[in-house]
């Protein structure tokens, strides 16, 4: 049900419902997407449930990945066979639970060589600290056909193929001409990681209407098996929960100090990407992404973004997420890569119209090589004591790709403890706008056509917000507010100003970056511009209450940190 545009809404100031209880079944400390995918799955199962973040949903490492649900090609070389089954296996259920967002990524290897690397490969497979510089055609094609067979398990692309160098340079002209031959294989691409956390969210507050989430909320005390939080607005609350998980990623051993049970379980590496405005990169790449070596014999990627050359990613030691950022090494490196994967085209810092960067939460480890740190998953308990009557599950490293996976073994383990047995499966549980969504041209359009007569809007525009939301585009297309359906910011038209209104009433917003960053992707594909901040800075103002010095605030901030921590200038 839409909210007039009359009044304004407080999402989060409200109290807890889990707070007037004052006990919950269990409470998990972060909301990326591990937490919030463990949410959904526990609120599936009548497990009452307090979710919290000390920033927005989905604002922390979940927000900062190569946008890509991968199987995890690479990991074949360290033998991480069981990890590969599960991801080619997750990217594949994904494909059909959130068809909204994923999509199939078909994907070319460059390949300098035909025999190298074989003997580096056994090596590394063996336990060795040293990764191969350069993967032969030879390799390659084992890779590819032993990453087709785990994949075979509800599989929906096509199989790897390999081309030798002519047809390989024909298909793709501005490849460098020291390539001896090319791979293709597919793995899939998600248009908005941010949103689906919120989805993985809001789904878990409608399976169970007693759990509750809160987004800049503080853990401010942990005392006798009492937990009180403070929202950034609103009074602070306590409760009582019978199991804690620590889902805060990078931060896991700072929640743990806090919770009492100090921890080393994380060493993470630092991944930053840059996106580029490019049009002659992404018409040559015609959908594809390339999966590359660069010069250091590093992986790296670069694809179609909503229309950007998206370009990643390092993998430097770091620990602090709170400061972490693209610096200008990391800029060049990658800069580099590409120019000398496509030498025919000319690559600058000016083509730069966003940048981001983000903490892996891997698991600690003496690892010379960050890329040989497992990125496999592992939840360890740490039990109950005198002081502290919960024990604490901690959740691990993973991959974006495998949070259901992951969420189903902790829901599994929570359940046990808690002497209850599952009630539903995830497997094939759609995600947000996922459900019902139409995956093929006949089922779009009929889908449109009976839709856009009963919202009352334009087909086309119809179209659009179903690409945008899934099937939350019908909410949205008939949230009634103060502007017609043809109001549009004043640079990005393709949004709409009643479209925003909605997102800033129903879905969690605190601060204005909230929307630009997460709720949208007006940030990261550069179409924002400082009129269409102002706007949206106005609409907010009246449907959250700001008042003028707010609203000055909330742009200054987004400013500040698109320009210093993004690379992006209004």
């Amino acid at each position: 049900m839409s909210l007039s545009a009359e009044h304004t809404v407080d999402q989060t100031a409200q109290p807890s419902p889990v707070a007037d209880r004052g006990s919950v079944d269990v409470v998990i400390l972060g909301a990326g997407v591990n937490g919030a995918g463990l949410f959904r799955d526990l609120c599936a199962q009548g497990v009452n449930c307090l979710i919290v973040d000390k920033g927005d949903f989905g604002s922390g490492t979940s927000a900062a990945p190569s946008r890509l649900i991968h199987g995890g090609l690479k990991y074949l070389e360290t033998g991480e066979f069981g990890l590969v089954a599960q991801s080619t296996l997750e990217r594949n259920l994904l494909l059909k639970n959130a068809p909204h967002c994923v999509s199939p990524l078909p994907t070319v290897i460059p390949i300098f060589s035909w025999t190298k690397g074989i003997w580096a490969a056994l090596r590394t497979l063996l336990g060795s600290t040293s990764a191969p510089r350069s993967r032969g055609a030879i390799l390659i094609k084992i890779g590819l056909a032993i990453y087709d067979y785990y994949g075979s398990r509800h599989q929906v692309m096509p199989r790897h193929k390999l081309v030798g160098r002519n047809r390989a340079l024909s298909d793709m002209p501005g490849l460098t001409k020291s390539i001896v031959a090319a791979g293709t294989y597919y793995d899939a691409r998600i248009t908005h990681p941010e949103r689906l956390v919120l989805e993985l969210v809001t789904d878990g507050l409608e399976a169970n209407t007693s759990s509750a989430a809160h987004n800049y909320t503080t853990l401010v005390a942990a005392s006798d098996g009492v937990l009180t939080f403070k929202p950034e607005r609103g009074a602070a609350f306590s409760v009582r929960p019978k199991l804690v998980v620590n889902a805060a990623g990078p931060w896991i051993d700072h929640v743990n100090a806090a919770l009492g049970a100090p921890s080393k379980m994380i060493g993470g590496t630092k991944g930053s990407h840059i996106l580029l405005k490019h049009d002659e990169l992404v018409r040559s790449l015609a959908g594809r992404m390339i999966y590359f070596e660069a010069d250091d014999g590093r992986i790296c990627l670069v694809y179609d973004y909503l229309g950007l050359a998206l370009v990643g990613s390092t993998d430097i030691p770091a620990d602090n997420p709170d400061s972490v950022r693209c610096d200008p090494q990391e800029v060049d490196y990658l800069i580099e890569s590409v120019r000398s994967l496509l030498p025919g085209m000319t690559f600058s810092h000016d083509q730069i119209v966003y940048a981001y960067s983000g903490i892996r939460p891997l698991p600690a480890s003496n690892a010379s090589i960050p890329g040989l740190i497992s990125r496999d998953h592992s939840a360890p308990v740490t039990e109950a004591d005198a002081k502290r009557p919960f024990p604490i599950v901690s959740l691990i490293g993973g991959k974006w790709t495998t949070f259901r996976g992951f969420a189903e073994e902790v829901t599994d383990t929570v359940l046990s403890r808690l002497g209850r047995s599952r009630k539903a499966s995830t497997r094939t549980m759609p995600i947000g706008g996922g459900r019902n969504f139409p995956t093929d041209p006949k089922t779009r359009a009929d889908w449109l056509a009976r839709n856009s007569t009963s919202v009352e809007t334009d087909r086309n525009r119809l179209d659009k917000l179903l690409s945008r939301y899934g099937t939350k585009a019908l909410q949205i297309a008939g949230h009634q507010s103060l502007w017609n359906a043809e109001d549009r910011l004043p640079d990005s038209s393709d949004y709409s100003l009643s479209e925003i209104d909605y997102i800033l009433r129903n879905e969690y917003v605190e601060h204005l970056s909230d929307i630009v960053m997460r709720r949208t992707t007006l940030a990261i594909t550069g179409s924002l511009t400082a009129s269409d901040l102002e706007q949206i800075a106005t609409i907010a103002g009246r449907a959250l209450g700001w008042d003028s010095q707010r609203i000055s605030d909330e742009i200054n901030m987004v400013e500040s940190q698109l320009r210093d921590r993004n690379l992006m200038h209004l």
